[in-house]
């Protein structure tokens, strides 16, 4: 019983260093942010920052654009990857671990290295917008606008992706299919009964991941624009590094808007887990 109880406090003490990493680096900053926001330089404590951004066309289209860029590349990110982690489970070992190691090397490509190759490849003079004006396929294309900016997100939510459901397909195992084939069941029957209801959960928490990934994306979408697109990351570096509008309690303002929004997603997607759980059940 003593060696237990020591095992107990030995562990407790292993996280004393990564409480310590926690409370310094993930709720001093939240808090330091969350009371900046409450604060402003001519009227001290107020929710006078919340008001303006409420009240600006300007500030709403930066939560309205930052939620459809982060929500349109989440949903095709997480249906090229599943159909990809998919994929996988049924080819060559070799080609398997190969594309696995791929996914995760370009999981980490982004910010100006991936500005650059998309300008190069989809820019107004880049190489595949050239080809595909010269067929005939396309009259136009701005990379620069939402729209691309959707297309530029999407390339590095697939990645993630496939790496985080690729393990989920473990839990559908090959005599399930040989099961419900023999009762009469179809492809579609299987996966609307079995393979859709078994995966539900990674595929949900994927899409978490894959929306808070897109919407604290700063430093591709600024070497992509310039910090010229009106997205809640570039407007809150503006207001903390900018020259001309320079205010660090707006900026942790819109912080906490940006933090309420993945926290309703988060909400939400614990509701459609308990939801989803027990429908299956």
């Amino acid at each position: 019983m003593s060696g237990r109880v020591r095992g107990k406090w030995l562990a407790l003490l292993c996280l004393v260093p990564f409480a310590l990493f926690f409370i310094v680096f993930e709720i001093a900053p939240l808090a330091w942010v969350l009371i900046n926001s409450l604060q402003t330089e001519d009227s001290g404590w107020s929710l006078e920052n919340f008001t303006r951004i409420f009240s600006s066309k300007f500030y709403l289209q930066a939560i309205q654009f930052s939620l459809e860029i982060s929500f349109y590349s989440s949903v095709f990110g997480i249906i090229i990857a599943t159909l990809g982690s998919y994929s996988l489970r049924r080819v060559d070992s070799r080609l398997r671990n190969f594309v696995t190691a791929f996914a995760n090397m370009t999981s980490n490509f982004a910010g100006v290295p991936l500005a650059f190759a998309f300008i190069i490849l989809l820019g107004f003079n880049g190489s595949i917008t050239i080809m595909l004006k010269q067929a005939g396929i396309i009259q136009d294309f701005n990379l620069y606008s939402k729209t691309g900016l959707i297309l530029l997100y999407t390339y590095f939510q697939i990645p993630l992706g496939v790496l985080l459901l690729y393990p989920a397909f473990d839990a559908l195992r090959e005599d399930w299919r040989e099961s419900a084939a023999l009762l009469g069941a179809n492809d579609w029957q299987f996966w609307r009964h079995i393979g859709l209801p078994v995966l539900t959960p990674a595929l949900l928490g994927t899409f978490v991941i894959l929306l808070a990934n897109a919407l604290g994306a700063y430093a591709t979408v600024y070497a992509l624009t310039t910090g010229n697109f009106n997205v809640l990351p570039i407007r809150i570096a503006g207001l903390v590094s900018g020259d001309v509008s320079l205010d660090p309690n707006m900026a942790s303002a819109l912080a906490v808007v940006l933090v309420a929004l993945m926290t309703v997603v988060t909400v939400v997607h614990q509701l459609l887990l308990k939801r989803s759980y027990h429908v299956s059940r």
